[in-house]
């Protein structure tokens, strides 16, 4: 391993502190020769997941450019980084625990705008405008009905006081 701030070697590169995270393996690390501090994750290496875009070309699944979409999404919102790993590492569990070795891009799609949803609701109409591809403001319009009618229900559904269990 190379400093990432002055390219010294691995030899002067030292662990100062290791903490298990959800996916993998936190190491906080110094450079002896720069004294510069940076974190790497270390994950277990997974089967390689292939996502089948809609013209039938295959890409291998790529978390950078699901963390990136979901980043450009929540631009200028109040949605830390953090939020964002976390929403793209459940995306990228529940893609492993299908157990396939491909799956469709409008899958991963799904996914992503359903965090999204539950994160922001900016972010949610960004990133669907561009998923979804629409062709007027209608259609826009309809979607963003939807969203305010769940958001709605889920309230509803928050408020409601349980109704107290009678033994007859």
């Amino acid at each position: 391993m190379k400093c990432p701030f002055c390219g010294s070697g691995s030899g002067h590169i030292r662990v100062i502190d290791t903490r298990e995270v959800t996916d993998g393996i936190r190491r906080r690390r110094e450079c002896d020769q720069c004294k510069n501090r940076f974190t790497t994750y270390e994950r277990v290496a997974s089967m390689n997941l292939l996502v089948v875009k809609t013209d039938g070309r295959r890409e291998e699944f790529d978390r950078d450019k699901l963390v990136k979409s979901m980043r450009i999404a929540c631009t200028k919102r109040a949605v830390s980084s953090a939020t964002i790993e976390q929403a793209a590492q459940k995306i990228e569990a529940s893609l492993y625990a299908l157990g396939k070795l491909e799956v469709d891009s409008k899958k991963v799609g799904e996914m992503v705008m359903e965090q999204l949803r539950d994160i922001d609701d900016v972010a949610f109409v960004r990133f669907a405008s561009v998923y979804r591809h629409f062709q007027d403001v209608d259609s826009m319009a309809e979607e963003i009905k939807h969203l305010i009618e769940r958001k709605r229900r889920e309230e509803e559904l928050k408020n409601q006081i349980p109704l107290p269990i009678t033994g007859e």
